[in-house]
């Protein structure tokens, strides 16, 4: 998956750094409201290969990606560390990372913002952090439901 928040620059992750914030709500027609665009997902299938490259971030968005996985010898596959929060294996596991074009020095770039994973039947545990808000990190992990829907 990978996620580019085009509501929050990518300096946003960097140490002091800080995302514009809406400090007051105009008084007006719900209807005259501007439809903002907070997140845009795309996942890994060859149909969606046409939509904007993992390289470019030419406008200083921040951008997600899959923290890749590493090989456990012991349990010959491919695992992700959820530190005890995830405890059922399931394709719908993942975690999100800053991507590399974001300018992140590498040791700081695996800071994990998203995670999401299965803990029983049909329940799920979901953990982000600064900068994306709650409803950013509930969109994001509906959107892969979506896309990971025949796998299991």
């Amino acid at each position: 998956m990978q996620c580019v928040m085009d509501a929050i620059p990518a300096s946003a992750i960097r140490p002091g750094g800080v995302t514009p914030t809406q400090t007051e709500f105009l008084h007006s027609n719900l209807d005259s409201f501007p439809s903002l665009p907070f997140f845009r997902s795309k996942s890994t299938n060859i149909e969606n290969s046409k939509s904007v490259p993992l390289c470019c971030n030419k406008d200083g968005m921040l951008m997600l990606r899959n923290k890749a996985p590493r090989w456990h010898e012991q349990l010959q596959c491919w695992c992700l560390n959820f530190n005890g929060r995830v405890t059922v294996a399931s394709v719908k596991n993942f975690q999100l990372i800053a991507s590399p074009e974001n300018g992140m020095a590498r040791e700081d770039h695996d800071d994990i913002i998203l995670q999401f994973g299965k803990v029983g039947k049909d329940v799920f545990t979901m953990d982000f952090r600064y900068p994306i808000s709650a409803f950013q990190a509930f969109a994001i992990c509906l959107s892969s439901f979506d896309t990971k829907i025949a796998c299991e």
